[in-house]
């Protein structure tokens, strides 16, 4: 008797798209060495859109009546067509979507039959294509019947190989997950998606960050596991939070000015240099500060604090680093700072 498909799933995922397949049907070992390629990680989301035994019949819909599992890391509003441009000309060149996405289907809901599990961005693709100029563009899908622990280790699988799903995706896909469907068990989670624990660990941390300290880059994309998982150790410490989260204000600000004038962002590398050294610019002089610095859009110092005391702040502004009005707003943001992290010149 054929097992259940979500049974099945959960073999082939505990053994990377190996173990559960018999050993008659396995490929060669040197076919093996490639399945951590994107065109493995392909094969094995066919095999479980198909089960062990019965081939599923592929599926042309409309995306419209499909809608994103909500489950998946990859977030469907930050997509663009600058971001899905190569899959869009893939599609087009080869005449429709080639690999199929991964549905489940769904009951109850009047304005959709099926939710993606894997294929988010063939699914925006295809929209995409459909209200422009292609209008009888099919999205091309496998249905599965799958649990939402299921459903939710199908599609990691599948952002693994993708290298535009974020750190950051990733990591608050991992902290929802490990509360919906494996009871806040931190082992158990890494044993069924076979991830080393203390890599899990890191990541979850990462995806705790507050929303108040992304903010302060640029894009949430920005945020990577390395500099991520220092913040959230740094704000362990109940003053380093304080420190951090008011610079993460105060550098928010300036990014939503910079990009209402049109000017560079700030660089993650100098976002991350700021947070992480919040605490000592409170610290003041005695403390061994690292001096607050306002740079310009290509990393150069505009101002610079030298020391804060109690008589005041002495500033440093660089030479032929910006113009009179740059200058000003360097100050004004100096100021803000100050006032953000408890050293306001009105004390």
């Amino acid at each position: 008797m054929a097992r259940k498909q979500s049974d099945y799933l959960a073999d082939l995922l505990a053994e990377e798209g190996e173990g559960a397949i018999p050993a008659n049907e396995r490929p060669a070992p040197e076919a093996r060495s490639r399945g951590t390629t994107l065109l493995g990680r392909e094969s094995a989301l066919a095999r479980v859109a198909s089960g062990e035994v019965r081939q599923v019949t592929q599926l042309l819909l409309d995306p419209a009546r499909v809608k994103i599992w909500p489950g998946n890391a990859r977030h469907y509003d930050l997509l663009s067509e600058d971001q899905c441009r190569e899959l869009i000309d893939s599609i087009i060149a080869e005449g429709g979507q080639k690999v199929p996405a991964v549905v489940r289907r769904i009951e109850g809901d009047p304005d959709h039959d099926f939710e993606v599990i894997a294929g988010t961005r063939r699914h925006w693709s295809i929209s995409w294509l459909r209200a422009n100029s292609y209008p009888d563009m099919a999205f091309v899908a496998q249905v599965a019947q799958l649990d939402d622990e299921a459903a939710f280790r199908l599609a990691d699988l599948e952002n693994r190989a993708r290298a535009d799903v974020s750190d950051l995706e990733r990591a608050r896909n991992y902290l929802s997950a490990l509360r919906t469907h494996y009871g806040n068990h931190q082992t158990r989670m890494a044993e069924r998606l076979k991830l080393s624990k203390g890599w899990l660990s890191k990541m979850l941390k990462v995806g705790a960050l507050p929303d108040a300290v992304i903010a302060a880059f640029a894009s949430p994309h920005e945020v990577q596991l390395k500099s991520g998982y220092a913040l959230a150790q740094a704000m362990q410490d109940e003053a380093e939070a304080h420190a951090i989260t008011g610079m993460a204000k105060e550098i928010a600000c300036e990014q939503a000015e910079r990009r209402e004038h049109g000017k560079p962002a700030i660089p993650a590398a100098n976002v991350v240099r700021r947070l992480l050294g919040a605490r000592k610019m409170m610290m003041g002089e005695d403390g061994g500060a690292e001096p607050y610095r306002y740079a310009n859009g290509h990393g150069r110092d505009v101002l610079s604090i030298q020391a804060i005391n109690r008589h005041g702040v002495t500033v440093r502004l660089h030479a032929d680093a910006t113009d009179t009005e740059g200058y000003v707003d360097a100050l004004r943001h100096m100021l803000a700072h100050l006032e953000a992290t408890g050293q306001g010149l009105k004390r």
